[in-house]
C-alpha cells in the first residue's frame, strides 16, 4: 500500500512530530494508572489467564455469537446486534478486570454521523470501542476478519465493512462502500494504522479515513486508546489487568475539503492522536 501515488487514500504517511499547541497535561488519573510498555505479567496471572479467562472469553464469544445470529434473521436495521455487541463487549472487560475511563464523552453528541478513527493497540480495541461509544455504529476492518466463526458471522449479518488490500482498486472500492454506509447516516469506526502496533507505539496511517470523511462531508473524530497494549499485547493470549482509558478529541471538519486534501488530514489526524496518547502514558 506504501506505493500508491500521491493522491491515493490508502497511502501511507509517516509519522511527524506533536505540535507544540498540542502538548497539554496529562489526565493525572490515566497516568497514575496505566502503564506504557510494561506487558509482563506475573505466572500465577498468566495460568490464570490461560485455565480461566480466556476460556471465558471464547464462551462469551460463542453465546453473544449465536444470540446475535438469531435476532439477526429479522433486525434490518442493525439496532438490536449493536446491542448484543455492546453486551459482549462489556462481559469482555468485565472478564478481563479492565474498567475504562472515558473522558470528552459530552463531544460524541456534536455530530451524530462522523468517522472515528483510533490508534490499534491490541486485540481488546474493538471491545474497549463497542462497549463505551454510546451509539451504533459500523466498522472498516480487514477482510480477514469475516472468516473467523461467531466474530465473522456477526461481521456479516450485522452490516459492518470489510476492507480488501489484495490491490488499490479493491481498497477504493471498500472505502467507498464506508463512505455509502456514511451517508445512510451510520457513523464509522476505524484504525487507520491497519494493523496492531506491535510496540504499543503509533504506527503510519493510512489515509482511508480522512478519504471517507472528506467524500461524506462529515467530521474526522480523533479516539485515542490508552492500555489496551499492556493489557493483551500483539502475539500474546495472556491478559494484564488494568485501567483502560478512551479519550475523544475535537471533530476536525472537512466541509469545503477535497481528496487531494487526504494526506494532510491524516497527518494532523495522526500528530493529534500521537500527541494525546504520549500525554496520558508519560
Amino acid at each position: 500500500m506504501s506505493h500508491q501515488n500521491p493522491s491515493s487514500p490508502v497511502q501511507d504517511v509517516r509519522p511527524s512530530e506533536p505540535s507544540a499547541a498540542e502538548s497539554k497535561s496529562p489526565s493525572p488519573e490515566l497516568s497514575r494508572k496505566t502503564h506504557p510498555n510494561r506487558p509482563l505479567a506475573h505466572p500465577v496471572l498468566r495460568w490464570v489467564t490461560y485455565l480461566v479467562l480466556i476460556p471465558l472469553i471464547a464462551l462469551s464469544t460463542a453465546f453473544f455469537g449465536c444470540i446475535s445470529l438469531l435476532v439477526g434473521l429479522w433486525d434490518k436495521s442493525g439496532n438490536q446486534q449493536h446491542f448484543i455487541a455492546h453486551l459482549w463487549a462489556r462481559s469482555l472487560l468485565l472478564i478481563s478486570l479492565s474498567p475504562v475511563t472515558l473522558i470528552g464523552k459530552e463531544k460524541f453528541h456534536e455530530h451524530e454521523t462522523a468517522v472515528y478513527a483510533s490508534n490499534h493497540l491490541s486485540y481488546m480495541d474493538t471491545p474497549v470501542l463497542f462497549a463505551r461509544l454510546p451509539f451504533q455504529f459500523r466498522i472498516l476492518a480487514k477482510q480477514s476478519l469475516w472468516k473467523i466463526p461467531f466474530i465473522g458471522w456477526y461481521l456479516n449479518r450485522s452490516g459492518q465493512v470489510p476492507v480488501d488490500q489484495s490491490s488499490a482498486r479493491n481498497a477504493v472500492a471498500s472505502l467507498n462502500r464506508g463512505v455509502a454506509t456514511l451517508k445512510h447516516g451510520l457513523p464509522l469506526v476505524i484504525f487507520p494504522e491497519g494493523g496492531r502496533a506491535a510496540d504499543g507505539k503509533t504506527q503510519p496511517f493510512v489515509s482511508g479515513a480522512a478519504y471517507m470523511a472528506i467524500k461524506a462531508q462529515v467530521p474526522l473524530i480523533p479516539i485515542t486508546l490508552i492500555g489496551t497494549y499492556e493489557l493483551l499485547p500483539i502475539h500474546t493470549y495472556h491478559l494484564n489487568p488494568r485501567v483502560l482509558g478512551v479519550i475523544v478529541g475535537d471533530p476536525i471538519p472537512t466541509t469545503g475539503l477535497t481528496t487531494r486534501d487526504a494526506d494532510a488530514l491524516t497527518k494532523r489526524l495522526f500528530d493529534i492522536i500521537t500527541a494525546t496518547y504520549l500525554q496520558h502514558t508519560t
